[in-house]
């Protein structure tokens, strides 16, 4: 009868109700108190599952090697041998394990002192690009990717509030009575035309009040007011105007310096942006919070318009040329020198899809249906109108002469096409699935514009003055 621990006959014998094994008592008792469990089988194991086994005394016999004091001592040598070259063994293995933890943290440390060093290299390119001006294209296969940049909680909820407000009510927005008729725009001719007025303006806006918003390359800029045929305003902007937009009554401009200068009632309240190189568009979010700025460096920025400040940046791959949100704020479209549509959500600043469309983009504008957009391509005479769904262009409208710009009126039932050689506008019916051209004046337009209710058509002439369509 041996011991199922030690393997020895125990001098204390107790039996197990469950496995059956014997134990010593004293080795048993201490296993318990600190697993609870049979040491052979792993089972739960109390003390009253034990059961007490007599047997008699048996005394073991002296090994033959304790039965002298010499043989004793041997023995003691070899176990002391045996001990001195265990403890050698461990050394061997502390002193292996202390070279490879050591090995480890210096590789941890090396790791660490790299990415501080990528870190560091990024930042100083990123200091470097808002520095310097950019010229020329990018060698092929040498494309940038740079991280986006999220919102603030705050912003990101203006983001998502103006988005679900707007779905809904574009849902069931139908246009209203006393919007001008297809028969009324097919009689647009020319009603006023100016001489030049700002040389070398490539840009126009117009808001709800029938107000004109252009500059030239001379860093001045005014206000057109159609109904009394005159500029009202005029701002200095101190460098080119590359880019204008409205705030409600307020003048947004762009500059070729890489700053917007934001004008109420002729004074300047606020400079945001700084683009390496001329800004070459300003889009405003539909909730009016916020401005988006982008430009020649590759980057666009948003800046929030109750504070001034900037709150996000975004580097892109190739010179943004253009920018438009979608009519619900929640995508941003980038049209690019490199010919590509980049969708970006503008909360978190990543980039949803990059549709090619063969060519620089110049410009690319919603249709208030929120499912259209149209899309400018530098040197081609034809404007393609996409389908946000499908990513793909659903129809191809011919101008006649290269198209430089393009706008919706706020029906969505106008599309005006401005080209080198002639301004016209193209309607879509819904009922024929076809569009038609209503008008075509040979007027020259580097942009246009929609007064409101559709009830004129303002074209940006070439020389820097403005054609004033409306139905005769």
């Amino acid at each position: 009868m041996l011991c199922a621990i030690s393997g020895e006959a125990p001098r204390e014998p107790v039996a197990s109700r469950k496995s059956g094994n014997v134990f010593e008592k004293r080795l048993i008792a201490a296993h318990m108190a600190e697993h609870h469990t049979d040491p052979v089988t792993g089972e739960e194991l109390a003390a009253e599952d034990l059961i007490e086994l007599k047997a008699p005394n048996v005394v073991a016999p002296r090994a033959p090697n304790f039965t002298s004091i010499p043989a004793m001592l041997s023995a003691f040598q070899n176990e002391w041998d045996a001990l001195v070259l265990e403890t050698h063994t461990l050394k061997q293995h502390l002193a292996q394990t202390r070279q490879e933890l050591s090995t480890a943290l210096y590789t941890n440390d090396a790791a660490t002192r790299v990415i501080a060093r990528l870190q560091r290299e990024r930042d100083e390119a990123r200091e470097s690009l808002a520095s310097i001006t950019v010229t020329g294209s990018a060698p092929a296969g040498d494309a940038m990717q740079v991280d986006g940049e999220e919102l603030p909680e705050e912003l990101q909820a203006v983001v998502e509030d103006t988005q679900k407000s707007l779905y809904a009510t574009r849902r069931k927005r139908t246009a209203p009575a006393d919007w001008t008729s297809a028969e009324d725009v097919s009689n647009f001719d020319i009603a006023n035309s100016t001489d030049s007025l700002y040389p070398g303006s490539s840009s126009v806006a117009m808001n709800d009040a029938d107000s004109v918003l252009f500059g030239g390359a001379d860093g001045t800029a005014g206000v057109y007011d159609l109904s009394q045929a005159k500029v009202t305003q005029t701002f200095n902007a101190g460098n080119a105007v590359t880019a204008t937009a409205w705030w409600e009554e307020r003048a947004v401009i762009g500059t070729s310096a890489g700053t917007v200068k934001i004008f109420e009632g002729g004074n300047e309240i606020a400079q945001v942006g700084s683009h390496a190189g001329a800004v070459t568009s300003v889009s405003l979010h539909p909730s009016g919070k916020m401005l988006v700025s982008a430009g020649a460096d590759k980057r666009y920025a948003v800046h929030d318009l109750q504070t001034f400040k900037t709150v996000s940046q975004v580097y892109v791959e190739a010179e943004i040329t253009c920018t438009s949100f979608h009519v619900d704020g929640a995508l941003f479209f980038v049209g690019s020198s490199d010919g590509k549509l980049r969708v970006f959500d503008i909360k978190t600043g990543t980039v949803l899809s990059e549709p090619s469309t063969g060519a620089p983009v110049l410009d690319v504008r919603f249709s208030e249906n929120g499912t259209w957009f149209a899309v400018v391509n530098q040197g081609s005479t034809t404007i393609s109108v996409w389908d946000i769904r499908k990513q793909v262009a659903v129809h191809t409208l011919e101008a006649g002469s290269p198209v430089t710009s393009c706008r919706w009126d706020h029906s969505g039932m106008y599309l005006a096409i401005g080209a080198s050689g002639s301004v016209s506008v193209q309607q879509y019916t819904k009922a024929t699935k076809t569009w038609a051209e209503l008008v075509q004046k040979a007027v020259p337009a580097t942009d246009v514009a929609w007064a409101a209710k559709a009830q004129s058509l303002v074209a940006l002439t070439p020389e820097g003055g403005l054609a004033v369509l409306t139905a005769s």
